[in-house]
């Protein structure tokens, strides 16, 4: 983009919007909120009056600007979406309207997108570490680069335009990922149908290895992600630091199950770089009888929508936090066992995906970056 472009503080193409109304108990509001890192404008709650402390409550337009005043450090900031049209939100998120003589909406929002243009926040915010606030007259007199309205709309019809192909590729990914699970799936009520089941104690029995801590020792942790994905390595835990813990030894092929998230999919197998990590008392360990079961077709099991019914059933308790697995419970899930040849066949074709999905990931990470990269060199020649 040209050097040229003139800079103009914030104030000359944004102004304080204060439309304000009065909360009427019996009445319905949508309510918002803004993420993150350019996440967006999003519906945080809908609520009747009555639960609102407030009697008044800033509202806000579609394509206003608006900002958090605790959070514009870290991004939050964005346009306001045609569907939240009239929604309030809380003093803490400043709105401002734009001059439509001078800026398009759309344009402002792809360039808030950038690294650049949160560092102007960051500046714009001050205090402690803790009560750090946006300084509405310092970002109002923060200077953006502005080209003219006509070199604005090229840029946001190419930045569309090359956001639309990516979404695109996204979603295509996210096809091709989704019709790799359901043939998985389908091959495995193939082998599965009318097949025996047996008791999880007979086919993958609980195994923990406790271990006698040395407080001068380190103990490298292993931990599992909800949703079935997988194994993740947490930091060294000093001998000295385990208090109320009691770690147990993990070994490569090992079940690995949260007791307190097994319901919501924490379950995985141990890799090769996981073994000789080390699990809290919060985590089960069973190991496949041999020439029975292979841990990868029990672990598929259990996350397939049965299994994670069985688990759920098997975690009694009221509310998420209390649902606890309870290890005779576990023990007693019947597990369909076809034999042990088909099942290697299973893994060998499970392993082939997961390839193509490590492969997909990368792709996904370099999909990820392209889009805050087109917007850096975009607009970086302006800054």
């Amino acid at each position: 983009m040209s050097k040229s472009w003139p800079r103009v503080p914030l104030g000359e193409i944004l102004s304080k919007s204060d439309e304000w109304i009065d909360i009427e108990p019996d009445e319905r509001y949508k309510e918002v909120t803004v993420r993150l890192w350019g996440k967006g404008v999003v519906q945080r709650r809908e609520v009747a009056g009555v639960e609102i402390s407030a009697t008044r409550r800033r509202v806000v337009r579609s394509k206003q600007f608006i900002v958090s005043r605790i959070d514009a450090r870290n991004g939050a900031f964005g346009l306001i979406p045609e569907h939240l049209d009239g929604a309030i939100v809380s003093n803490d998120f400043p709105v401002f309207n734009m001059n439509r003589s001078r800026i398009i909406p759309r344009f402002i929002e792809w360039m808030s997108k950038t690294e650049r243009f949160v560092d102007l926040c960051r500046k714009a915010s001050e205090g402690t570490t803790n009560r750090v606030r946006l300084k509405e007259d310092r970002f109002l007199e923060t200077e953006i680069p502005l080209p003219p309205l006509s070199e604005q709309r090229w840029i946001v019809e190419r930045i569309e335009e090359l956001a639309k192909k990516i979404e695109e590729v996204r979603t295509f990914r996210k096809s091709v990922e989704n019709d790799e699970h359901r043939m998985l799936l389908s091959v495995f009520h193939q082998i599965t149908a009318g097949t025996q089941r047996l008791p999880m104690n007979e086919v993958a029995p609980l195994s923990r290895r406790p271990i006698s801590v040395d407080y001068e020792k380190e103990y490298p942790q292993i931990a599992v992600r909800s949703f079935g994905r997988g194994t993740f390595h947490q930091p060294v835990l000093l001998g000295a630091e385990i208090t109320w813990q009691k770690p147990y030894l993990v070994k490569s092929g090992d079940i690995l199950i949260s007791n307190i998230k097994a319901w919501e999919g924490a379950v995985a197998v141990a890799t090769e770089v996981d073994n000789g990590r080390f699990g809290s008392h919060r985590y089960l360990t069973c190991v496949p009888v041999q020439k029975v079961a292979t841990a990868l077709f029990v672990c598929f099991y259990l996350l397939t929508a049965e299994g994670l019914h069985e688990l759920g059933e098997a975690s009694p308790g009221s509310a998420d936090r209390n649902r606890t697995l309870s290890a005779k419970g576990l023990m007693k899930i019947l597990i369909p066992i076809p034999s042990y040849e088909e099942q290697q066949r299973f893994d060998a074709l499970f392993r082939q995906v997961e390839v193509l999905k490590n492969l997909q990931a990368e792709t996904a990470a370099e999909l990820d970056a392209l889009l805050p990269s087109i917007l850096d060199k975009t607009f970086k020649e302006g800054f």
